[in-house]
């Protein structure tokens, strides 16, 4: 049973001036296994946007609740391209109290926006 949807768009030019005139931002926002590729480089501002777009899409999902961490969302990517949401903490307690049990993630980016769906199933 579908318990919550979020979606969430993102302009990476914006989100990227944003990186750029707060770089203490990224480390906020994303864990360091966000940060960077497979390969251990620095994922790119349309990357890291849709991430971005992930994490608040969850957000919405849940019911926007207030006390959530960024930290304790984590978009991670298979070696195929895959996106999945691992929750810990407040995220996992949120998810916990929904009884939610899968949550499916699809990224996108083009055009100069990144986006993101996010549902949540008991």
């Amino acid at each position: 049973m579908i318990v919550g949807v979020g979606i969430d768009v993102c302009e990476i030019s914006r989100f990227d001036q944003t990186l750029q005139r707060s770089p203490g931002l990224v480390e906020k926002v994303f864990t360091p296994q966000e940060r960077v590729t497979h390969s251990g480089a620095d994922r790119s501002a349309q990357s890291l946007a849709a991430r971005f777009a992930a994490k608040e899409a969850l957000a919405k999902a849940l019911g926007a609740p207030s006390g959530l961490s960024w930290q304790d969302a984590e978009v991670i990517t298979d070696e195929t391209g895959r996106p999945t949401i691992e929750v810990r903490g407040t995220v996992a307690g949120r998810a916990a109290e929904l009884g939610i049990v899968t949550i499916h993630v699809s990224l996108s980016h083009d055009a100069g926006v990144a986006s993101a769906v996010v549902i949540c199933e008991a």
